[in-house]
């Protein structure tokens, strides 16, 4: 702490002294009552300066996977509550959540997210299979026109629709492949071109 500090923190001990004096000078008759509405603005202000303090994690926690464009053709994505990474891409020009997966071969969307990005589902022939920790599913190979990720846009991408149930469309290596970096430090994942 420096002196600027000390000085601050000794006028608001000063005037919080004073109005709490003042306080119960002026309400002794009611004193009760006083000080459970003194307690209750006491936990107002420290639920605040929680807030504040843990304002980080709680935006982390709310708003898992929110990328952030740190420069030039590199992307970095916080690592969510449940360890895994989440990124909304542009695809078609429809918004979809992914799961990033390296474990997965390809791009997979769900149905719903397929969609949404303007592919016929009910078109499509679901000729390929893969193996999940759900079991055996069918899957219908698709060209993406476009999917983008912050400034970067790919285009002709393949990608998978899955006939089955799925919580999360998956972003597997076909699309993490085209970055020329890609890596996992502390808490976060590192893209870039």
């Amino acid at each position: 702490m420096d002196t600027w500090d000390i000085g601050s923190l000794i006028y608001l001990g000063l005037l919080g002294s004073v109005l709490l004096l003042w306080l119960l000078v002026h309400n002794r008759q009611s004193l009760g009552r006083t000080l459970q509405q003194a307690m209750g603005w006491v936990l107002i202000f420290l639920a605040v300066i929680a807030a504040v303090g843990l304002w980080d994690d709680i935006r982390r926690t709310a708003l898992p996977g929110r990328a952030a464009v740190a420069a030039q053709g590199r992307i970095e994505v916080p690592r969510a509550p449940d360890g895994h990474f989440y990124l909304t891409l542009m695809v078609n020009d429809a918004p979809v959540n992914f799961m990033v997966d390296t474990g997965a071969s390809n791009v997979v969307l769900r149905a719903e997210d397929a969609r949404r990005a303007g592919i016929d589902t009910a078109e499509l022939i679901y000729s390929g299979r893969a193996n999940t920790a759900n079991g055996m599913v069918r899957t219908a190979p698709v060209r993406l026109d476009r999917i983008g990720l912050g400034p970067v846009t790919d285009r002709n991408v393949r990608a998978w629709v899955n006939e089955g149930d799925m919580d999360q469309s998956l972003l597997g290596m076909s699309y993490l492949e085209r970055w020329g970096r890609i890596e996992i430090a502390g808490r976060g994942l590192v893209l870039e071109r």
